[in-house]
């Protein structure tokens, strides 16, 4: 399944159940504790860790179908941006950016 696809059969999932599908700030506030589930899955090495992992694609595809995003289209675009970055560690190890092409 494609993530267009996913976007669109989770947002039909939502209007089905009478989810909402209006409220952002509240879709949010759900998105934050389903990756605060999927962090305390992952530490405890429990095995719900994948599912709370797709809990949370879940919401991020209602938000962006609510706000009219290809979610596809932005994760393509946004790859390709990525893509095309050049980064260089620090004296500590930590990636910096140094080159962004996008913005050139």
């Amino acid at each position: 399944m494609d993530i267009r696809s996913a976007q669109k059969t989770a947002w039909d999932n939502k209007v089905t159940k009478d989810f909402n599908t209006t409220n952002v700030p509240l879709e949010f506030g759900l998105l934050t504790a389903e990756v605060g589930e999927a962090f305390t899955a992952w530490r405890k090495g429990l095995p719900d860790f994948g599912e709370e992992l797709a809990d949370v694609f879940l919401y991020v595809a209602a938000l962006a179908e609510m706000n009219g995003i290809d979610l596809q289209e932005e994760v393509e675009r946004k790859l390709t941006k990525n893509r095309a970055r050049v980064y260089e560690r620090d004296t500590r190890g930590v990636p910096i950016r140094i080159q962004d092409p996008a913005s050139e």
